[in-house]
């Protein structure tokens, strides 16, 4: 077991490197391998999993399936040979274990594939015209749900609709979305979710009449969809389409019989906030999912509940838990619930018993994910932190947690640990807010200084690896790197969260001082005097913020997709309920709410250099907000620079980009901080 790991498993701060030992790299970060999907045999026995290699050359990820044997002690991992050059991923196991499923672009296309658990040439299974996004396979063995992008007048596949003849390449519409995430909407076409015969024959849509994407966009996947114990019925979740789509996060769980011999039911209608995360228990009596409790506000708490799927009652679990769920897996005797929820800079799993909503916390730090329950009552998760990318453990009933993989070991290998520290401070309003730092392991002299703030806002820089925001990294310069989490944060409870409501920079902007001081007074690393900043998204807009409104603190700034001006953001961005929330409303009814807080209006004040960084493909927060901030630091006469990823979404994710994404930053900082003393 590598430094690395081992210090991450115990919580250890490491003694300085050993003279071998060097700092990481961004190509270090984009090279290292990713684990992600993964599957576990019904009988316990075998692992599989889907995992990322990169291609720096061709600069995008490949993935391929590999296998471990959990039965045999120090099994080593196995790859699976799956078509040779071609992607693989979202492995399952067959409900008997004889097959494992798998999409792969073989074929030219994303198609359903399997092989033979025993071992076997793979096997196409569908021929669709369009790519799958996904699929989930009944319990009984004999239909499979799959979803794709398709016309909504599809009531099966293959699909016949005719395509409607354009003059020109003008598309046009009659009602948001335009355009959502990084994709330009096209009308007519929805993610939909369509049930289809292992045997054969075609592959009949479930949601009737229903418009909307199933999973939902951008990011749903396979944990909104769930089948009932005997194969029958499919529950999914779906937000129907409409004027006020953009304006809704009114998600609701529809149950709908697989044979299509029926429409689909709402089985969560009368709540008008968010319900996903549907998860039937093993004896197929209850219907497990999360549930938000106020309509278009989408960080509100994801609280359990249960349904009876024979007489429809339904009763929150563990009500007074104040943490938000962000998965939901039974435990193997449906007598408790896994999941996993943010706490107090952490992501834990939890035990959540159904007879008395007790909560029982069974991992420590870190971040995890992927729940996959074992036959004996514990699980297999993926857990990562802040010094360490994911790897699996199986994680016992009582919360013993087993390393089973070391994937990135040989990359790792010589690489420094820097010791990760936290602590928390007396905040706005007095109120308990925690933070953390990150230094080179047995810094003790003053450090350059970078200040990470996140975004969300309701978001957390938490105890988990990133391949986009990575403080091991940034701290791999020899810099010390500080993060708050500010009021709005996650994992301390939903009051906590709330209380950024229209007040964007207000109480954070005064944690973010009292942080940096609290820290400064604790550890003798940091050095508030000769420090830089930096953030994405509301980060970003907090970068903005503080050029106007705290300009004499920072040597410089990293605006990442920042919010520039508040009006603008109102009228571009595309879940309009967001911003209609954060501000109280739409901006022609609370533009007083909108200008209290935003950046344009303080641009007479900016002086600090700022490096300003968009994608183009951003729709959440248009690239032109970071064109109009680069526009003004110019006008102003302040040290700028605009870079900007045709290629790049609100994130930036191709390695060559992540790379010179680093590069540019780090070259930004070295600019303008003093070396260390």
């Amino acid at each position: 077991m590598n430094r690395i790991m081992l210090a991450a498993l115990c919580g250890l701060a490491l003694p300085s490197a050993v003279a071998t030992a060097r700092p990481m790299t961004a190509t270090d970060l984009a090279g290292l391998s990713r684990i992600g999907t993964a599957t576990l045999s019904p009988d316990g026995r075998r692992l599989v999993w889907q995992q990322r290699e990169t291609d720096l050359a061709a600069n995008k990820g490949v993935t391929s399936l590999w296998s471990l044997d959990l039965t045999a002690k120090g099994a080593a991992p196995a790859r699976l040979a799956t078509v040779a050059g071609k992607n693989a991923h979202d492995p399952a196991f067959s409900a008997d274990g004889a097959w494992i499923y798998y999409l792969t672009d073989a074929s030219g296309s994303d198609q359903l594939w399997r092989m033979a658990a025993a071992g076997g040439a793979p096997e196409q299974v569908t021929r669709h015209a369009v790519d799958l996004a996904g699929f989930l396979l009944s319990p009984k063995g004999d239909r499979v749900a799959i979803w794709a992008d398709s016309s909504t007048h599809c009531a099966a596949l293959p699909c016949s609709a005719a395509a409607k003849a354009e003059n020109g390449s003008g598309r046009t519409y009659d009602q948001l979305f335009v355009r959502h995430w990084d994709t330009w909407a096209t009308p007519g076409v929805r993610q939909r979710v369509y049930v289809q015969p292992l045997a054969g024959g075609p592959a009949k849509a479930v949601a009737g009449p229903l418009i909307g994407d199933s999973p939902s966009k951008p990011y749903g996947g396979a944990e909104e969809l769930a089948w009932s114990a005997d194969g029958q019925t499919l529950f999914f979740t779906l937000r129907e389409a409409g004027r006020i789509e953009p304006l809704s996060t009114n998600l609701d769980i529809f149950a709908a019989p697989a044979d299509g011999s029926g429409g689909p039911v709402n089985l969560t209608e009368a709540n008008k906030a968010m319900d996903s995360l549907p998860a039937v228990s093993p004896d197929g009596q209850w219907l497990a999912y999360a549930a938000m409790a106020r309509p278009t506000y989408e960080a509100d708490r994801l609280a359990l509940h249960l349904r009876n799927l024979t007489t429809g009652e339904v009763r929150a679990l563990a009500p007074d838990w104040d943490r938000s769920v962000d998965s939901i897996a039974w435990a193997a005797d449906g007598r408790s619930l896994l999941v996993t929820a943010g706490d107090h800079l952490d992501s834990p799993l939890f035990r959540v018993s159904v007879a008395d909503g007790k909560v029982t916390r069974l991992t420590q730090r870190g971040h995890a994910a992927g729940v996959l329950p074992t036959p004996d009552g514990g699980a297999i998760v993926s857990l990562d932190t802040m010094t360490a990318p994911a790897d699996f453990y199986r994680v016992s009933a009582k919360g013993q947690a087993v390393r089973l993989t070391d994937v990135n070991a040989a990359k790792l290998a010589g690489i420094d640990v820097p010791t990760v520290q936290r602590f928390t401070f007396p905040g706005a309003n007095g109120d308990t807010v925690s933070g953390w730092l990150v230094a080179p392991a047995g810094a003790t002299a003053k450090l350059p200084t970078v200040m990470l703030v996140h975004g969300g806002p309701q978001g957390s820089f938490a105890d988990g690896w990133s391949y986009r925001w990575n403080p091991m990294l940034f701290a791999a310069p020899g810099y010390a790197v500080v993060s708050i989490d500010f009021h709005g944060s996650t994992g301390y409870g939903q009051a906590f969260t709330d209380s950024i409501n229209r007040d964007w920079g207000g109480k954070p902007l005064e944690d973010l001082k009292l942080g940096l001081a609290a820290a400064a007074a604790k550890f003798p690393a940091v050095d508030p005097a000769n420090a830089c900043a930096a953030g994405g998204s509301y980060g970003g807009y907090m970068m903005n913020w503080i050029a106007g409104t705290w300009p004499d603190q920072f040597k410089c700034l990293v605006v990442h997709a920042g919010v520039f001006d508040a009006r603008a953001m109102a009228y571009e961005t595309e879940e309009l309920w967001f911003d209609e929330w954060e501000h109280g409303g739409p901006y022609f009814e609370q533009a007083a709410e909108y200008e209290k807080w935003n950046p344009v209006n303080h641009v007479t004040a900016w002086k600090t250099p700022m490096l300003i960084i968009h994608g183009e493909k951003d729709f959440r927060i248009p690239y032109t907000q970071g064109i109009a901030a680069f526009t003004a630091a110019q006008r102003r006469a302040v040290p700028s620079r605009l870079v900007v990823y045709p290629d790049e979404n609100h994130w930036i994710l191709k390695p060559k980009n992540s790379v010179q994404w680093y590069g540019e930053t780090f070259d930004w900082f070295a600019k303008w901080l003093k070396p260390a003393r």
